[in-house]
């Protein structure tokens, strides 16, 4: 009888635990919304987390698409060709990025290159006691630190996502047109009727613009509720690239299946 109390007791305090934890999760997520406004007046420090998270994050963004779109094209080349219609690779490939590929690669990306930095940020100011400092003298952390940061990951995904899918698909002509002989004109006339700025093209935004405010968040929380050690500040990296990953690949899953229904 007693372990079954205890077991009873072990399950309810967990959930509590648990509980309290997505209650704190959300009211950050409130806060860092509601900090659209503070932003706004102070758009200068939104901009410069532009640019360290969008424009540093450029060169892996190219590349990565750049290759993405060779792969595409070979495979869908031989695909299609089985069916005699490989003038249709353009289509192909446009499609497979600015629906999928974009955003979710782009996505993944994002969360190893900017998320981790942002967690490493967060919990090292943390660690130093910075963000008690600035509490100390009166300036929200939250405000100040957190919600410039959180749009302006916001910000920078979609335009990531769209190089990326640019990019794809300039590798994919480089590989289909010049390298395998597919026709210029077949290839570009073939994506431009088949792909839909607003069913396709929109859906992909959609998703970046979602895909990036999760990222931003879990590596923000990640960060900011970490334990003040090194070891601390180095489990949350690590748990902000795999609780992205696994949240972008859901994401996608549920997003994919409501615009389909729709």
């Amino acid at each position: 009888m007693n372990a079954v109390t205890n077991a009873a007791a072990a399950i309810g305090r967990g959930l509590r635990l648990k509980l309290v934890d997505w209650g704190a999760s959300t009211r950050l997520l409130g806060l860092l919304l509601l900090g659209l406004g503070g932003c706004l007046r102070r758009f200068v420090l939104v901009r410069e987390q532009v640019f360290y998270l969008g424009n540093r994050s450029l060169s892996i963004i190219g590349v990565s698409g750049l290759f993405v779109g060779f792969v595409l094209a070979l495979q869908g080349y031989y695909t299609l060709q089985r069916y005699g219609s490989a003038e249709a690779v353009g289509l192909l490939v446009a499609l497979s990025l600015v629906r999928e590929l974009g955003p979710v690669v782009a996505a993944l990306l994002f969360a190893g290159r900017a998320g981790t930095s942002l967690t490493a940020e967060i919990g090292l100011m943390k660690s130093d006691e910075v963000l008690t400092a600035m509490e100390m003298m009166a300036v929200d952390p939250i405000q100040r630190v957190l919600a410039p940061r959180f749009w302006g990951g916001f910000i920078a995904m979609p335009l990531l996502a769209a190089v990326f899918s640019a990019v794809g698909i300039i590798g994919g002509w480089l590989v289909a047109v010049p390298l395998i002989g597919v026709d210029a004109g077949s290839f570009w006339s073939q994506m431009q009727g088949g792909v839909d700025v607003f069913a396709d093209v929109g859906n992909g935004v959609i998703k970046s613009v979602v895909f990036g405010i999760t990222v931003s968040f879990v590596a923000l929380l990640q960060g900011y509720t970490c334990k003040p050690t090194p070891e601390g500040v180095a489990a949350a990296t690590t748990r902000t690239v795999v609780m992205s990953s696994l949240a972008v690949l859901a994401l996608d899953f549920m997003l994919t299946a409501m615009m389909f229904s729709i």
